[in-house]
């Protein structure tokens, strides 16, 4: 899946296709507003990425010091940009091949 069908995907009420990872399916419920069960699943993703995702959720939810927390357990800092803007940054992250 490239970013324009994940894109396409997310902003409809089609069910997510099977074989669609646990970040990226976070992230579809996370934008479709289904906060309660994108948290669910981000909290059995124990990642760097699964922690960002988490402290993304954190802070659509208002919850900074918790974001803040999650920033530091992805390695990564505090985020103070749009939460639009870094949803799509994840979702790069989400997409991107394995690193070696």
């Amino acid at each position: 899946m490239d970013k324009a069908e994940f894109l396409g995907l997310a902003d409809s009420d089609s069910q997510p296709p099977d074989g669609l990872s646990p970040c990226l399916h976070a992230l579809l419920l996370g934008r479709r507003g289904a906060w309660e069960e994108s948290h669910e699943i981000v909290n059995g993703i124990d990642t760097p990425l699964g922690s960002w995702i988490h402290a993304w959720l954190h802070r659509v939810e208002g919850d900074l010091p918790n974001a803040n927390y999650w920033y530091r357990l992805a390695g990564r800092s505090e985020e103070r940009g749009e939460l639009e803007l870094e949803w799509g940054a994840l979702v790069d992250a989400a997409l991107a091949p394995p690193s070696a």
